[in-house]
């Protein structure tokens, strides 16, 4: 699942980004506003190296459509190959804001779902989520999710909440906290992140630990087995090129899970149209 895609359309409603997922950093990182109705195009690669494996790849197209400043909508279709293991799903994302300037809250919703194959035998691949995000003075945001997992035999309900701080122009720190309340999930997930802001580039990294599913991490459980000790770390930069209207970001990202590892790079670019 390709998480960056929430937090592509939560930044396009003019909020302060909202605290990053374990799962996957987002591909867009700097508080942004957008003002009239636009148009974006948003493509994605990635490769992974998996323990005894010889590791996989995949990559994602997808379109979003800012209605106006306060609401937007996105679909996409993404591919991914893990060892013998590959599925393809297509995804639904949205948000819209309502509120003072002071105090705005982001309903978001999101829907990914395709069928996918573990190397022996067929599966589902179904998640969803459901989230708001209360923004305080521009500076405070307060976020709480239900995620709804559904992927070979693992499946459960995994909320979420999370607070965010923007201290200044230039820094803003996250944290957030998940716990599984259904289901054969097991996943405990503490998390925390901080991500900077310049005129020409912005920076960011997080950790994340805890047991969980190796299905929230993007690992069928056909290759791993359920519940097993999480350790992530993640650094990844985004840059503008305000001349020809587009954004590249680059993410690094390393989980142990119990002594299996995965590493993986992303690269994704934005192209603003119309």
């Amino acid at each position: 699942m390709n998480v960056a895609w929430l937090s592509i359309v939560v930044l396009a409603c003019g909020l302060a980004e909202s605290p990053a997922s374990a799962q996957s950093p987002p591909a867009q990182n700097a508080p942004v506003q957008s003002s009239t109705a636009e148009d974006r195009i948003v493509v994605s690669a990635d490769g992974t190296t998996l323990t005894g494996t010889n590791g996989g790849g995949g990559a994602s197209l997808g379109y979003l459509h800012s209605f106006d400043a306060s609401t937007i909508v996105g679909v996409a279709v993404e591919h991914q190959v893990l060892a013998n293991a590959q599925w393809t799903f297509a995804s639904l994302n949205g948000a819209a804001t309502v509120g003072p300037d002071n105090q705005r809250y982001s309903l978001y919703g999101e829907a990914h779902e395709g069928p996918g194959h573990d190397g022996l035998r067929a599966f589902h691949y179904k998640i969803e989520a459901l989230g708001v995000i209360g923004t305080f003075d521009h500076k405070l945001s307060a976020q709480i999710e239900d995620r709804r997992i559904d992927v070979e035999a693992t499946h459960g309900n995994l909320p979420k909440v999370g607070l965010s701080y923007l201290w200044g122009p230039h820094l803003m720190t996250s944290a957030t906290y998940q716990y599984s309340v259904s289901g054969n999930l097991g996943t405990r997930l503490t998390a925390a992140r901080i991500d900077s802001y310049w005129a020409t580039v912005n920076l960011f990294g997080g950790v994340a630990w805890g047991p969980t599913s190796p299905v929230v991490f993007n690992l069928p459980t056909g290759l791993v087995s359920h519940v097993r000790q999480l350790k992530e770390g993640y650094i990844g930069a985004s840059k503008p090129f305000p001349k020809v209207r587009g954004e590249l970001t680059a993410v690094a990202d390393y989980v142990d899970l119990s002594g299996i590892k995965k590493a993986s790079l992303t690269l994704s670019y934005i192209f603003h149209v119309g």
